[in-house]
């Protein structure tokens, strides 16, 4: 009799789980509360898969051997909590997918950057002729490349989401670029919670594996200390220290490996901001660690385009420039945004609270904003926060409301910067539909 796999979750991390694991042989079931999109209900189709939707029938959910589960479906889901109870183990799609491929897989973390990083990594892997694949929270889902669509090397972006149903799965080459407060409503607002779900990423390394990271993070420094890598380590900062691998001197960035050191002007890199600086300094040392050639390294960091929703610019619209950060959903990634401003700022903030402290932000705004506009379906935090700051404030029930204030509020010279620092499920299906939503309404100005 086959072995019986439920995937939960009929989005691309599910379907890809559930193609795989038809491939392989087992006896396949995928099981979505919600309604599973067209494509994937057509590709499911296609290879004879059985699914239901807008349901979870225990009955069948409950007599699986093991459960892939989608990233986004917390443990204390009704349906996770029964399968505990039962001892039925629940694993990730990552983990899944691991088992099936021998392929080289660098794998990056963070509570920002890392979907940047991640595809600057690729691009320069691709530029570099390699036979490379993306996957994670970005390109197509690792299983169903595994499955139908193989490759040498993979480019991995993971969420703390996704380690946490990690066990055996192992990077050869790990990135880990931050931890700052992030999704602390999925870690029973515990900072050590998600501060262990990113160190998952190094679990199982080998000293013949790779740990990139950087050094001047607190939190990433004293769990180090704490937890001993067994990898061989490759930190990187700012500024030259003992023992530092990537850091910049003398206006270059610079990578120290064992076996040479490769140096470019850091104003050939494409990607402007300190914050960007490290991801291309991650970037660059994973490159050398691969083996990348220099020439490759230095033209991709200097062609490389950038990620939609993340510091994109929009357009300049008289006078004024429009910036769509949507993918900065907590606080510390809105700090970056607003740190690289050179002027004043009016900043369209707000959306889905994850437990988020203003704190830190709070110093830029007071410096670079002139105004703040709340986008929000319960703004009352922001308000507690910010009302009395002497910055005016406004809010926002829609995008096309929040961007009309905002070109109001904005003088000849600013930036409207839609940096929200929370998630945007109150009013929008996701980051990405906010973004497009912003650059639509811009583009109506």
């Amino acid at each position: 009799m086959n072995k019986r796999i439920v995937i939960l979750g009929g989005g691309e991390s599910g379907t890809g789980a559930a193609i795989l694991a038809k491939a392989k042989g087992f006896d396949v079931l995928l099981s979505d509360l919600s309604a599973i999109p067209p494509k994937y209900k057509d590709m499911l189709d296609a290879r004879g898969i059985l699914w239901e939707e807008e349901q979870h029938t225990e009955s069948a959910i409950l007599n699986a051997d093991e459960v892939v589960k989608s990233p986004g479906i917390p443990d204390k889901a009704p349906v996770i909590k029964r399968l505990k109870e039962k001892g039925i183990p629940v694993i990730s799609e990552i983990e899944f997918a691991g088992r099936y491929t021998r392929s080289k897989m660098i794998c990056i973390t963070g509570s920002n950057g890392k979907t940047t990083t991640t595809m600057l990594v690729y691009h320069i892997l691709k530029q570099a002729g390699a036979d490379v694949g993306l996957a994670g929270n970005v390109g197509n889902s690792l299983a169903l490349q595994v499955a139908e669509d193989s490759h040498a090397v993979y480019v991995i972006e993971l969420s703390s989401f996704q380690l946490d149903n990690m066990c055996d799965f192992k990077a050869d080459i790990a990135i880990l670029l931050n931890i700052t407060p992030d999704h602390l409503d999925r870690y029973n607002y515990e900072m050590q919670n998600y501060t262990d779900s990113k160190f998952r990423i190094i679990q199982n390394q080998t000293n013949a594996d790779a740990f990139i990271f950087w050094n001047d993070d607190p939190v990433i420094a004293r769990e180090i200390a704490i937890r001993h890598p067994q990898a061989t380590l490759y930190p990187f900062s700012a500024i030259h220290k003992p023992n530092i691998k990537g850091y910049t001197e003398n206006n270059h960035l610079i990578i120290d490996t064992p076996d040479s050191r490769f140096e470019m002007e850091q104003s050939r890199l494409s990607l402007a901001g300190t914050h960007n600086l490290y991801n291309s300094l991650a970037a660059a040392l994973a490159a050398k660690v691969t083996g990348v050639p220099d020439d490759v390294i230095r033209a991709a960091l200097s062609d490389f385009t950038g990620v939609p929703h993340r510091l994109e610019k929009v357009a300049r619209v008289r006078g004024t420039e429009y910036i769509n950060d949507s993918k900065a959903t907590n606080v510390n990634s809105c700090w970056y945004a607003l740190e690289s401003m050179q002027t004043k700022v009016v900043l369209i903030l707000g959306g889905t609270d994850k437990g988020n402290d203003y704190t830190e932000i709070e110093a830029l705004v007071k410096s670079k904003a002139r105004a703040l506009i709340f986008l929000g379906a319960d703004n009352a935090k922001l308000h507690a926060f910010f009302d009395n700051s002497s910055i005016r404030t406004e809010d926002a029930r829609s995008m096309p409301e929040a961007v009309a204030k905002a070109s109001r509020l904005a003088e000849e010279g600013d930036t409207v910067l839609l940096s929200p620092c929370c998630a945007s499920f109150d009013l929008f299906k996701n980051y990405e539909d906010r973004g497009e939503q912003f650059k639509q309404c811009v583009g109506n100005l």
